[in-house]
C-alpha cells in the first residue's frame, strides 16, 4: 500500500501545480486586463511632442506614460463601442485615472469630444 502512494504522489503534486498555474494565469490576465482600462481625455496643443514631432490634432495619436513611442494601440470606448488605432507620440496624461491623453480627431472618431473624457480600454498591438 505504501508504494502505492508514493508512486501517486508525484501525480497528484503535478496535478495541483497545474491547477495552482492555471488560476494565478486567469487572474493575471485579468489583472492586466483590468490595467488596460481606464479614463481618457482629449487635447489639441500644436506643440513638441514628446517624440519631437509636432502635435497633429486631426491625427490619429496618443499620449501615455510608459508605453515606448511608436507603439501602435487600439482604444475603445466603453460607452459606445467605437474603436480605432492611435500610434503613441507623447507622454501623459498628468491627471490621476487617466490613462491615455488622445488627439482630438481620434477622440472625435471615438465619439467624446463634447464629453470631454470617457471609459476606454486598449491593447498596444
Amino acid at each position: 500500500m505504501t508504494t502505492i502512494r508514493t508512486k501517486r504522489l508525484p501525480a497528484l503534486f503535478a496535478f495541483s501545480a497545474a491547477v495552482f498555474l492555471i488560476s494565478a494565469f486567469s487572474s493575471s490576465q485579468a489583472e492586466a486586463a483590468a490595467a488596460n482600462c481606464g479614463r481618457a481625455s482629449w487635447y489639441a496643443l500644436t506643440s513638441k511632442t514628446a517624440s519631437g514631432e509636432r502635435m497633429n490634432p486631426a491625427g490619429m495619436t496618443a499620449a501615455h506614460r510608459t508605453l515606448p513611442l511608436g507603439s501602435k494601440v487600439r482604444v475603445t470606448n466603453q460607452n459606445n463601442g467605437k474603436s480605432l488605432v492611435v500610434r503613441i507620440n507623447d507622454r501623459g496624461p498628468f491627471i490621476k485615472g487617466r490613462v491615455l491623453d488622445l488627439s482630438k480627431g481620434a477622440a472625435q472618431k471615438l465619439g467624446f469630444v463634447g464629453a470631454g473624457h470617457t471609459k476606454v480600454c486598449y491593447n498596444k498591438l
